[in-house]
């Protein structure tokens, strides 16, 4: 085969079935394929930069920023000195008769918070203020820390106090450290590179994405090109250049395609509005000029790429080594058996995406199973058709992501060598074993 394909040498790690323990063998690699895929991906990498440039948001474009507390509040930290028993819960029935004595009284103290907060003459020492009941049942202790707004009165008078939170810079620095050094640990300098694209994905979100959003930009367009310079960045960072980042990469933008397309489908023909909770009734309220469809499209959209990176990655690393595994294979089995092993990997991701939201909307899930309504007249309502539209277009073109992803990676691995020429380990080519 010498001299009649063009030869191709993976990166180091990604080698095939070989003999004396020696360099891979450079197998021929499909030339169409490859240029195809390669120019597929550079037309998408140009356009997503134009499509940045031309909707990169203008500081005039953009909604004036909402201040977070009226001037001359501040922001204080107080140390919990004790904290109230939680009120009971009092339910009350329109149509009982009132109880003796008139109606039922909280405890004393309840729901009540004493904290030390600094500052000095009537600004300082121990203030006493009202929580909310799960803030009371939530464990504060004395010596915890919790954040207030300082609230200047009349002249002479003293500060009132408001609760704002509990101070938790310390557990969630020591949990992102941890969680840092494990991936060190255990995935090494390519885990380091994983979380290294993260971060530029983050800024990507906070310059362009989230800034272009709140300008009235096309949520679809923002978040196809946000989205697809992201994959660029995350998946060559994390697992290097290759054809076989290449292939998942290529399964990765055509599976965000067909999500946005069946979400977009899904959102108009469902006639959701994009707004099902107090978050999106308050931005309606700051930035009511924006597209909230579109908003829920670009949702949709930025929500499938974790679930799409991890399936193709897998997929087309499976179909690399299978090839090293089997040098003599032909394309179409190979594309066969990646397939076998696409199938287990969509089932369990599919599982991974159905419990995701369980586990984020429990409380909502365990509130509907309270009411007496039927589980179909339940999937009306606007939250939850809306994540019932976002699971299934993701799971859509997760789905269909697999073979696309294979099947790109099938064409653009190296092809296979004829049966005499590929090594058996342990022995060389004449089929003796090493001297």
């Amino acid at each position: 085969m010498a001299g009649q394909h063009a030869r191709h040498r993976d990166r180091p790690g990604q080698g095939h079935g070989h003999a004396h323990g020696g360099p891979p063998p450079e197998l021929a690699v499909g030339g169409l394929a490859r240029t195809l895929l390669l120019g597929f991906l550079a037309l998408v990498f140009v356009a997503a930069v134009v499509g940045v440039v031309l909707t990169w948001p203008s500081e005039d474009e953009r909604p004036a920023p909402v201040p977070y507390a009226q001037e001359g509040v501040t922001r204080v930290l107080g140390e919990v000195v004790s904290v109230g028993d939680p009120c009971p819960v009092i339910v009350v029935d329109p149509a009982a008769p009132e109880p003796p004595g008139g109606p039922q009284e909280f405890p004393e103290g309840c729901n009540e918070l004493v904290a030390a907060v600094p500052g000095e003459g009537a600004a300082g020492g121990e203030v006493r203020i009202q929580v909310p009941p799960y803030v009371a049942r939530s464990g504060l202790e004395a010596g915890d820390e919790v954040r207030l707004l300082r609230v200047p009165t009349a002249a002479g008078e003293p500060p009132t106090y408001g609760f704002v939170g509990v101070e938790r810079d310390a557990p969630v620095a020591l949990l992102t450290v941890v969680f840092v050094v494990v991936v060190g640990l255990v995935a090494r300098l390519r885990g380091l590179l994983a979380l290294v694209g993260l971060g530029i994905a983050g800024v990507v979100m906070a310059t362009y994405l989230l800034p272009a959003l709140l300008a009235g930009g096309d949520g679809v367009v923002v978040a196809s090109v946000g989205s697809a310079l992201i994959m660029f960045v995350v998946l060559y960072l994390a697992h290097g250049p290759s054809l076989r980042t290449s292939a998942a990469l290529a399964g990765t933008l055509l599976g965000v395609a067909a999500t946005a397309a069946i979400g977009l489908w899904g959102i108009g023909e469902a006639r959701l509005a994009g707004v099902s909770d107090e978050t999106g009734e308050l931005l309606l309220l700051y930035a009511d000029g924006l597209d909230f469809q579109g908003l829920l499209a670009a949702a949709i959209i930025i929500a499938g790429l974790g679930v799409l990176n991890d399936v193709t990655i897998a997929q087309a690393s499976s179909v690399w080594e299978l090839r090293a595994a089997a040098p003599t294979m032909g394309r179409r089995e190979l594309f066969t058996s990646g397939m076998r092993i696409g199938r287990d990997h969509i089932a369990s991701t599919i599982y991974t995406i159905v419990f995701v939201y369980a586990g984020t909307a429990l409380a909502v899930l365990m509130l509907l199973s309270l009411y007496e309504r039927p589980l179909l007249d339940t999937l009306q309502d606007e939250a939850i058709a809306e994540e019932v539209v976002r699971t299934l277009a993701s799971a859509i073109g997760l789905v269909l992501a697999v073979p696309l992803t294979t099947g790109i990676a099938a064409l653009v691995v190296p092809g296979p060598v004829a049966p005499a020429a590929a090594p058996v380990r342990g022995r060389d080519a004449s089929g003796a074993p090493p001297a």
